[in-house]
């Protein structure tokens, strides 16, 4: 854990470095990389191995936990019912049409599940908080937070340079960004290159769809919980008296976090060392789910992941690009 805590601080100093690279991308990144060094193999999948594991999930939970904080249901409000239903159809479309993808193209175990999640909902922390509720293996969650990372890293180029050609102004591109890109941290890399409105923006529509993380989990969660007893899966088969939670505790955690930013006069310092904490957690648990990644074995078999991740990320954005049309009409 401390090896990973290390790592995230060295993450942090690239980030200052290069604002426009985003602290939670630098971080798989840097995982990744190390993943790839063979004399440091051995360390990863032996003495390392338990802390490693115990940083990608725990931490990651309780990041989850804090990220509650930075939304509030006032601020989802103020978005308007047409949007808050645009927000929810790409989500739920997204999903779905990934979800059928992968399982078409015949991805193994819950991968086709956890990369709809992360490009669906919020990035690794989505596919963190389904590989949770479905047991699945760490090494089933690799392969997702790589794609979504390497997408999200390609949006913060490529968006800013289609919102001229698509004719947004700053709301409407910030909305775009909101809709479309997958971490908080890409969402916010992007938005501010278009300036403060755009990334006002894009931050409220983005945390209105970490919100549907929360029924998301729940709904898989009943649906394994009544699978468990019947299917081994690529989960830990771990019988009947030991079904997976309808709704994790850390998914509990996060809603209580939202209400509390919702009903609570929160002093900002408070909410500050909170947002502080919450990255660096995160990023500890993100370097620590890099270590994961394998390129080689991602180059035989990863292809096909490959294919569904970049088909969900065109049909997000495309979608995207339609609900803000949607929304911003004269209607």
């Amino acid at each position: 854990m401390l090896v990973a805590a290390g790592a995230a601080g060295i993450a942090f100093l690239v980030h200052l470095a290069f604002p426009a690279l985003p602290l939670l991308t630098i971080s798989v990144a840097l995982g990744m990389v190390v993943a790839q060094i063979p004399a440091l193999r051995p360390l990863l999948d032996g003495p390392l191995k338990a802390g490693l594991s115990l940083s990608a999930r725990r931490l990651l939970r309780i990041g989850i936990v804090l990220l509650g904080l930075k939304l509030s249901l006032v601020d989802i409000a103020g978005l308007g019912l047409v949007t808050i239903i645009a927000i929810v159809l790409v989500v739920i479309l997204t999903f779905g049409v990934t979800l059928l993808l992968g399982r078409m193209l015949g991805l193994p175990g819950y991968q086709p599940l956890l990369i709809a999640a992360g490009f669906s909902i919020c990035g690794a922390s989505a596919v963190g908080a389904m590989s949770a509720v479905t047991r699945a293996k760490d090494s089933e969650s690799a392969t997702p937070v790589a794609l979504v990372t390497l997408c999200g890293t390609l949006a913060i180029v490529l968006l800013p340079l289609a919102r001229i050609p698509l004719g947004f102004d700053a709301t409407e591109f910030g909305t775009w960004v909101g809709l479309s890109v997958h971490d908080v941290g890409q969402v916010v890399a992007t938005a501010q290159i278009a300036g403060p409105v755009a990334l006002a923006a894009a931050v409220v529509v983005k945390l209105t769809r970490v919100l549907t993380l929360a029924p998301m989990v729940a709904i898989v969660g009943a649906v394994e919980r009544r699978r468990a007893p019947l299917s081994s899966g690529s989960a830990v088969d771990e019988g009947p008296a030991k079904r997976p939670p309808i709704v994790p505790l850390f998914v509990l955690g996060f809603l209580a976090a939202v209400l509390v930013r919702t009903l609570v006069p929160l002093p900002t310092g408070a909410l500050e060392v909170a947002d502080v904490l919450q990255t660096a957690l995160l990023a500890t648990a993100l370097f620590a789910l890099g270590t994961g990644i394998r390129f080689a074995e991602l180059a035989r078999t990863g292809w096909k992941a490959l294919i569904v991740g970049l088909g969900s990320w065109v049909f997000i954005a495309a979608l995207s690009v339609v609900a803000v049309w949607v929304t911003t009409g004269p209607w």
